[in-house]
């Protein structure tokens, strides 16, 4: 099962870390802020969600990043962040 995050108007504020949680409450249908110990893991405990939101940000002079992407695991999932701030989700 393959489940991308929606990509809106408001996304592009948000930053990637909470646009993962948000993919991952809505796999699990419930709140992003139910995403969290005991029940499910930190964010925190798989990757620094400080640096992960930095990898892809605009250079300072507003141009984007070049492609890439990161994959790792988050509450059962296989979560893939694309350059483009795509968030996907596979069991």
């Amino acid at each position: 099962m393959l489940l991308a995050a929606d990509q809106t108007a408001s996304a592009d504020r948000e930053p990637l870390s909470y646009r993962i949680v948000e993919a991952v409450a809505d796999a699990e249908g419930v709140d992003p802020t139910d995403i969290e110990p005991p029940t499910h893991d930190a964010l925190y405990d798989v990757v620094n969600p400080e640096a992960l939101d930095s990898l892809f940000a605009p250079r300072e002079d507003g141009s984007t990043r070049t492609q890439g992407q990161v994959a790792f695991e988050f509450c059962g999932y296989d979560v893939v962040v694309h350059s483009d701030g795509q968030v996907d989700l596979s069991r």
